[in-house]
């Protein structure tokens, strides 16, 4: 996925599913970011979630993420699962 350097904040960068066939709380899931960077996760209905900006992106500084989502389930022990999305930088003349 690539974005404008120039993107506001709230801008979509991805859409995603997160799905456990299991029941119970074993079923139940959430996702994070774990670390810092400058993108949040927005739920939008059960289980499908959107990577949105949340603060400002600079090419010159960072041209490109790797931005890591990790699912959880409720049950115990919780386990989980991380997916890796690289998300690049376009390059808006700032001159």
């Amino acid at each position: 996925s690539t974005i404008s350097e120039a993107a506001p904040p709230n801008t979509v960068v991805a859409l995603f599913n997160v799905r456990d066939w299991d029941s119970g709380d074993n079923g139940r899931t959430r996702c994070e970011l774990p670390g810092e960077q400058p993108f949040s996760l927005t739920p939008l209905a059960a289980d499908s979630y959107a990577l949105v900006t949340s603060g400002e992106l600079d090419r010159e500084q960072v041209a490109e993420y790797n931005v890591t989502v990790r699912a959880c389930d409720e049950g115990f022990p919780p386990l989980s699962a991380s997916k890796t999305l690289l998300v690049g930088l376009l390059d808006v003349n700032d001159n």
